[in-house]
């Protein structure tokens, strides 16, 4: 399907590819990543890509801002889209294939505000957030969507305190946080900067009129603060724009995951580890039932009471998609898990909780090889730091759902072929839990 809004020769709203990407129930948050960027000052650095693909420890940095959003309990996605829109395309449907997620296309640029005006016309939620592809800016997405309800503002920005900078303007606030002044860039000692993170009121500001191309910071920001309407926010996380080759050659470093040695790990550790497979005998094309179809591997007792010395939390996280095929009720999930749970304490183990998705949907952020079930146990958990997380699984969606999270994996090869190492997905590989468990000492 093609749809064209206005001048048609301008803009162009592309869903040629129709699967449905519904989040099940979806009332969440939802974002706008504006990834239309052409990148021309890394244009010698990273040759014919959109910005937002420059290739960052590894992964195209659109891979960060996607999972960092998806952390902060974003849901459901809006790419607008431009230059090399193909390139990106490409790489959601491949490597995204799970995300709940729309776009949309300029065939000519349209300013930060017309690529916002044209994504939101996808927006189903009546606040969303929007930031920028080339950026990552670390917010805490509650504090935002609280202080921007309360103060029911048309907008709330995210602010950067920075010191010692000239490559930004910056942003003054009164005692209430509301917008009182946009000053422009120069030599700055310290101040608040515009992280390019935003969330708005759709229908404060689609009730106005817009020009078919304008610039967002210009025509909205700088020509409204003086309503009232405008607030700051401020965040203290942390914050880099690949934009100029220095901080894109710095993203590098600070997003690459340390390398570390499985003995070094301690009780400051958290591991995620899938159940069927795993622990015990995974019934191929099927699901454990009843506790009495729940069987152990040989070892396993042992293995999970090392782990258990070893790590400071042990959770399990487990698709159980019989659920909501209606094969089975969670009463019939709990069951199993309690007899699970019994044995291994028993033999001097313990699982701290169980997590799992039992939506049919594969869009369910739930369901690996989305990572909700590791932000989930960080919300029950907040001590969990999920740079010093590891998942264990025998499917190729644990180890993406590990990877989604940020998390270190361990493949075992209980029920599937090995991988070739050394794999983007996987940093350890094992025959069996046993052997995973023999390797921490």
């Amino acid at each position: 399907m093609v749809k064209t809004l206005n001048n048609p020769t301008s803009i162009t709203i592309l869903m040629l590819d129709t699967t449905d990407r519904t989040v099940p129930n979806f009332n969440g948050r939802e974002a706008i990543i504006l990834a239309g960027g052409l990148g021309t000052r890394l244009r010698d650095a990273v040759p014919d890509l959109p910005k937002c693909m420059a290739p960052v420890a590894g992964r195209p940095f659109l891979f960060y801002v996607v999972n960092y959003l998806r952390s902060q309990g974003v849901q459901r996605f809006i790419f607008s889209l431009g230059y090399k829109h193909e390139v990106i395309t490409a790489y959601l449907k491949e490597h995204f294939a799970s995300l709940s997620y729309d776009y949309v296309v300029e065939t000519t640029p349209l300013g930060t505000g017309g690529a916002i005006a044209l994504a939101l016309t996808k927006a189903t939620q009546p606040n969303v957030l929007v930031t920028n592809g080339d950026t990552l800016f670390k917010v805490n997405a509650d504090t935002l969507y609280q202080q921007h309800t309360q103060t029911n503002a048309a907008c709330t920005l995210a602010l950067k305190p920075m010191q010692d900078f000239n490559r930004y303007g910056v942003v003054e606030l009164n005692n209430n946080n509301q917008i009182v002044a946009f000053k422009e860039k120069q030599q700055y000692d310290k101040g608040l900067i515009n992280g390019g993170c935003y969330l708005l009121n759709v229908a404060q500001f689609t009730g106005q009129s817009w020009p078919e191309k304008f610039s967002f910071e210009t025509e909205f920001l700088e020509k409204q603060f003086n309503g009232g309407s405008l607030y700051g926010n401020i965040q203290d996380g942390y914050f880099i724009d690949i934009g100029i080759p220095e901080d894109f050659n710095k993203a590098q470093t600070d997003l690459a995951k340390p390398v570390v040695n499985l003995s070094e790990m301690d009780n400051s550790w958290t591991i995620f580890l899938d159940r069927d497979g795993v622990f015990n005998h995974d019934k191929v094309g099927s699901y454990v039932f009843t506790p009495d179809e729940f069987r152990l591997y040989d070892g396993a007792l042992e293995a999970i009471k090392t782990i258990s010395q070893k790590f400071g939390l042990v959770l399990v996280a487990t698709n159980q998609r019989g659920v909501g095929k209606g094969l089975m009720t969670v009463e019939d999930l709990h069951d199993v898990h309690a007899k699970m749970k019994e044995e291994i304490e028993a033999g001097g183990g313990r699982i701290d909780q169980f997590y799992y998705a039992i939506e049919i949907s594969n869009f369910d952020p739930m369901r690996k090889p989305n990572p909700g079930m590791a932000f989930a146990a960080k919300k029950d958990f907040p001590q969990i730091d999920m740079t010093k997380a590891i998942m264990v699984g025998n499917n190729p969606s644990d180890m993406q759902m590990g990877r989604n999270a940020g998390l270190y994996t361990v493949y075992l090869t209980t029920t599937n072929p090995p991988y070739v190492l050394p794999h983007a997905e996987v940093d350890w590989q094992f025959e069996t839990l046993a052997q995973f468990a023999a390797a921490l000492k």
